[in-house]
């Protein structure tokens, strides 16, 4: 799911700089607001446990790869806003210094992995466990659902995007510059891919992951409005 550089025009890459940049500043004024002294290291366990997962990248057609993410456990513990600044770092380290990523696509691949991802599946998450009690297994049930289906949507962002490039950038015979896979191939494979595969890694380790904290520090798991005593 990294796109690597070669692959965006100058368009796309400069638009995901522009959405992130501002998302950036408005995380970090959030994060200093709403976490405390007790959850700061708990942040930095998200960057690790998201760069740790990450690494396990499987390349698919259409120019990119396939992993999961581990960001919407992190929007479960700490809040979608925190899960932004913590994935972002994982990517920032994975393409600076593995170069997993491109460095021009970093602003996108943050788009699709650090802001897409983490809120979408917060949302549903939220939405699917309203009221439970925190040891519910409804909440295993939403986590595992927020997994899955944040990482489909990221992966049709990302989809979107490369497919994208031949539309924006191509030479008078109509050469793709960049990216050469159209909107078909790319959103077809990346999802497809995806739904069938790395999606339910995600879900598994999502619901894994609450499952346990359950048993072990319910208390955690508190950060989702509206749970029951």
């Amino acid at each position: 799911m990294h796109i690597p550089d070669g692959y965006l025009g100058p368009i796309t890459a400069a638009a995901g700089y522009g959405v992130m940049l501002p998302v950036w500043a408005l995380a970090s004024h959030k994060v200093k607001k709403t976490l405390n002294a007790k959850q700061v290291p708990l942040l930095a366990i998200g960057a690790a446990f998201s760069f740790v997962i990450m690494m396990f990248n499987i390349p698919i057609p259409g120019g990119t790869t396939g992993h999961a993410v581990g960001a919407v456990i992190a929007a479960i513990l700490l809040g979608p806003w925190a899960a932004t600044i913590a994935v972002s770092v994982a990517l920032v380290i994975q393409a600076l210094l593995f170069g997993d990523g491109g460095i021009t696509a970093l602003g996108a691949n943050c788009f699709n992995m650090a802001l897409v991802l983490p809120m979408s599946g917060y949302a549903i998450y939220r939405l699917l466990s309203t009221r439970s009690a925190l040891t519910s297994g409804r909440r295993v049930f939403a986590a595992g659902c927020a997994g899955y289906c944040g990482l489909v949507l990221t992966a049709l962002c990302v989809g979107t995007e490369l497919g994208m490039q031949p539309l924006l950038h191509h030479s008078a015979s109509g050469k793709a510059l960049y990216c050469p896979y159209g909107i078909k191939v790319a959103v077809v494979t990346m999802v497809g891919e995806h739904a069938l595969i790395f999606g339910w890694i995600e879900a598994i380790v999502t619901a894994l992951v609450v499952k346990y904290l359950q048993k072990q520090e319910p208390s955690l798991l508190q950060t989702g409005r509206g749970a029951a005593p």
